[in-house]
């Protein structure tokens, strides 16, 4: 019998599961709670732990180019239950890792209720945990249950947990063509920790205006859910094709209004409409399309805002919509180690935190864990180097977000891991005969540059002394 006092880990999705795992490997006892089958969810179909809700896909497997299978292969070197259930019950897709969803849940649970260290409850944890839990991770993802939100928002005095997002896309700066666009804040407002030229501006003729129009209006959507429909909107804020329908000048005399700005190379000739992008990121790689959060679908979301002058060739880090979700103001909400500032026995994990994602999920569930088990263990760890996905991720949940410039709405959303989320290289990758790189070679060598770095900073990061790892 151990001597050690259990962690309690809320919820048995992939944040969870994975997070329980990581505290038993390091030789804590750990009491998974789960309320199914007690309590069902309009998602969830079977009582299973790690059940998938909807894609069987882990996405892109490629830890070369791509950040989410950087992110995979960093899971794995930590020993991810997760990863190693999806490795084992891989399905055909091409590039990217994709489970049967069954047999992967099904060895989950298996793996989990076999381990000595684990014990799986079945119920539901309404209101606050007792207070006897010296140390629990709440990893109950966007299905929280009410009892168990409404709790957290009498701790944090937030005024919502639950609601539909204002997600708005994000474009990879490096993609902005600023021959079009320019830098400028509106009447040229220096706000909290602006310049006066904070945003990006995108100018549009009335030409362009009214075709851009035309296809928000007839753009593909997505329709909400059964579940979803009593949802409020976030802070107010409606779909960009949604204004549209409501009258032509809408969008021109709401988010797209002219007003306050110049184009230095038209000075004379005020635009009709404009577009603005806010940098979204400590690092200055990303930027938000300001108040541009829609339903279109994401192949007629990309079309559509492609339309925009100087956003001809965006890349986007993350597109933009609307669904029911429930995550915390994470960055002002908890400390590095994803601990609840008010209420520090807490932790969170998965996407209550503002993370995006099943892998993420999983990712920031693995680092909860770790970072419980170790403070359990009085081992504290250090931080993870924002160079690695795993350390980009909880850097941009934790801290690597802007606010806000000016006064409005919180700017925080939920968001996938992308190479816009890691500090740039210092260097700029060039060909083997040492001439400079272009196009698409040139991207391509920036992104291997990037992952080089990630697992020679995670290797260093390892050998500091990470918490062991008993063997399956």
């Amino acid at each position: 019998m151990s001597t050690i006092e259990p962690i309690h880990v809320i919820g048995g999705g992939l944040a969870g599961s994975e997070a329980a795992w990581q505290i038993a490997q390091a030789g804590v006892p750990v009491v998974l709670h789960e309320m199914r089958p007690v309590r069902g969810t309009d998602a969830h179909k079977t009582e299973g732990l790690a059940e998938l809700v909807c894609s069987n896909s882990f996405r892109s497997d490629d830890a070369e180019t791509n950040a989410v299978g950087l992110l995979h292969q960093e899971m794995r070197s930590l020993g991810s239950l997760i990863m190693a259930k999806g490795d084992a019950h891989q399905v055909p897709a091409g590039g990217a890792l994709a489970v049967d969803r069954d047999g992967f849940s099904d060895a989950v649970t298996a793996t989990l209720e076999a381990h000595p260290l684990v014990t799986i409850e079945r119920g539901e944890v309404a209101g606050l945990p007792p207070e006897d839990w010296s140390s629990v991770i709440v990893a109950t993802g966007p299905l929280t249950s009410p009892a168990l939100a409404e709790a957290v928002l009498s701790l944090t005095g937030e005024t919502s947990l639950a609601f539909f997002d204002a997600i708005a896309p994000i474009v990879y700066r490096e993609s902005i063509n600023m021959d079009v666009a320019w830098f400028q804040s509106r009447y040229d407002k220096v706000g909290p920790g602006g310049t006066g030229k904070d945003y990006i501006n995108c100018p549009m003729t009335k030409e362009q205006y009214e075709a851009f129009v035309d296809a928000l209006i007839a753009g593909d959507k997505t329709e909400f859910k059964e579940w979803e429909a009593n949802t409020p909107y976030f802070d107010g804020c409606l779909p960009i094709e949604v204004m549209a329908e409501r009258g032509r000048e809408t969008l021109r005399h709401g988010p797209m209004k002219p007003v306050g700005l110049t184009d230095p190379r038209n000075p004379d000739k005020k635009p009709y409409a404009i577009v603005q992008l806010r940098q979204d990121n400590a690092l200055g790689t990303l930027f938000n399309m300001v108040g541009f959060q829609t339903k279109l679908k994401y192949g007629a979301q990309a079309a559509i805002l492609r339309m925009i002058p100087g956003l001809e060739n965006a890349e986007f880090a993350r597109l933009g919509g609307i669904h029911r979700n429930t995550y915390l103001n994470s960055p002002k909400l908890l400390d590095p180690t994803l601990r609840l500032k008010a209420m520090p026995r807490l932790r969170f994990a998965g996407q209550i935190t503002g993370c995006e994602g099943y892998v993420e999920s999983a990712a920031v569930g693995l680092m909860t864990g770790r970072f419980a088990a170790a403070e359990r263990l009085g081992r504290p760890m250090q931080p993870l180097p924002h160079t690695t996905a795993l350390g980009a991720l909880i850097n941009h949940i934790t801290g690597g977000h802007i606010e806000t410039i000016d006064e409005g709405p919180r700017s925080f959303q939920p968001m996938n891991v992308n190479f816009g989320l890691f500090p740039p290289l210092d260097y700029t990758p060039k060909a083997e005969d040492g001439k400079r790189l272009r196009g698409p070679a040139k991207a391509v060598a920036r992104k291997k540059a990037l992952t080089d770095r990630a697992r020679m900073d995670l290797a260093a990061w390892m050998s500091d002394g990470v918490l062991p790892q008993a063997a399956e």
